[in-house]
């Protein structure tokens, strides 16, 4: 039997909770696609093969959310909005570059 200490620690390093920030379909490709620069939205839309508007907002306001990411958006017509990742985003992009030559080697 685990004691409370062991289970309070394992809680806050979870794989669960790292699913719940990257763990989307499309999380890890838009983060790859970043990993090449700052992108606009469309960029981002025409690059990501199968994705929707819809899916591409939703994973987009997460990945923002969880510090993978950084908005701008620009006074223009229509609005211009460009995406980075921080320094916590660069982070991960060894383990998904991992994760896409292992994708590569063995599909």
């Amino acid at each position: 039997m685990q004691n409370k200490k062991s289970k309070e620690v394992v809680h806050k390093c979870s794989l669960k909770d790292v699913l719940d920030v990257i763990g989307g379909k499309w999380s890890m490709p838009i983060i790859y696609i970043l990993s090449k620069g700052k992108l606009r939205f469309k960029e981002i839309e025409r690059t990501i093969e199968g994705i929707n508007t819809r899916m591409l907002v939703k994973e987009l306001k997460n990945l923002e959310a969880n510090g993978i990411l950084t908005r701008e958006v620009f006074a223009t017509v229509p609005p211009t909005v460009e995406y980075q990742l921080t320094e916590k985003g660069e982070r991960l992009l060894p383990s998904i570059k991992s994760l896409h030559k292992w994708g590569q080697d063995y599909a």
